[in-house]
């Protein structure tokens, strides 16, 4: 079993600060998250290396246990572990607690992986029979394989919006041995179609319904913007509403053609684990055409007919 350099695996120094760590692993996370890199087996590898690494070193305990492990690494490749549990450092505890984003039984339901989904080493060292951050063990078979339980997963309806994040939405399921139950279920940002949730012991998976008004490209949405023909030809401001329901004004320039598309930086939807980092809103131009016309309006325009035949 080889030592695990989780300081390389996060790109960050032995002196690196606790918050010099957390922001590491977090843009790092992103980067490899398996909802930005679907199908991509080398993004769920490395994801999974990155949240072992940070699981040990975003705690001040469990990252002095590793230090004090790594100085003595040769010692334990001769002796091994004392007491054939996981190794605890002079004045260190097994353990671990502080901020975290996934737990081992989350990444296993993530990965559909049958196991543990961190490394020997990580298992050694800080697993024991004890998942970290508090997670429950699991029991074990006469050949000391872990048994997963048969799972049943509920289908989560979930308009567009709730990508938005922080809200609790409540969800009714009926299991097949009990009466319905009720749950109330953290939407976190930058949820996907097929993303996985858990609620309890209840496992879920989003499916995210049509929106009316906005199409969604990955992150990105549109929308689509009506204007009178007059705004488009002579140019003028425009109001868009977006998902979160704000309003913005922006500019159309003379000359602005029937599906002519204008950006809206940041206002499409949240990347997976970091609400700050958002996709563009697009907004189509659709030109509106009077159904009915006054009399003046009508004489306006037979005149601009009329210079237009010249």
């Amino acid at each position: 079993m080889d030592f695990r350099d989780y300081y390389a695996t996060l790109g960050v120094p032995k002196t690196a600060t606790e918050k010099e760590i957390k922001q590491a692993y977090r843009r790092l996370a992103r980067k490899h998250h398996p909802d930005v890199n679907p199908g991509d087996r080398s993004a769920e590898a490395r994801f999974k290396e990155l949240n072992e690494a940070y699981e040990v070193l975003g705690t001040p305990e469990t990252r002095k246990k590793y230090d004090e492990l790594g100085a003595n690494w040769r010692q334990y490749e001769q002796t091994g572990a004392p007491g054939g549990g996981p190794w605890t450092a002079p004045g260190g505890q097994a353990g671990a607690g502080g901020y975290r984003t996934m737990t081992p039984e989350e990444m296993e339901e993530m990965f559909g992986a049958g196991g543990s989904p961190f490394s020997d080493f990580f298992n050694t060292f800080f697993g024991g029979g004890q998942a970290p951050s508090g997670g429950r063990g699991r029991r074990t078979n006469a050949g000391g394989r872990q048994r997963r339980a048969p799972e049943v997963e509920y289908e989560i309806p979930l308009d567009l919006a709730s990508t938005l994040g922080g809200h609790v939405e409540r969800v009714q399921v009926q299991p097949q041995d009990g009466p319905p139950r009720t749950l109330e279920v953290r939407i976190p940002a930058g949820v996907t179609d097929g993303t996985r949730l858990k609620a309890g012991d209840v496992h879920l998976r989003v499916r995210l319904r049509p929106h009316p008004r906005f199409e969604r490209t990955g992150r990105d949405l549109q929308t689509t913007l009506a204007v009178p023909v007059t705004t488009a030809v002579l140019g003028g401001s425009a109001e868009v509403v977006t998902l979160s329901g704000s309003r913005l004004t922006v500019k159309l320039p003379p000359g602005t053609q029937p599906g002519q598309r204008l950006r809206l930086r940041g206002h499409g939807l949240p990347s997976p684990g970091a609400a700050d980092d958002r996709g563009d809103l697009f907004a189509k131009v659709e030109v509106r055409v009077p159904v009915t016309l006054s009399d003046e309006q009508k004489a306006h325009y037979e005149a601009l007919r009329a210079l237009e035949s010249k």
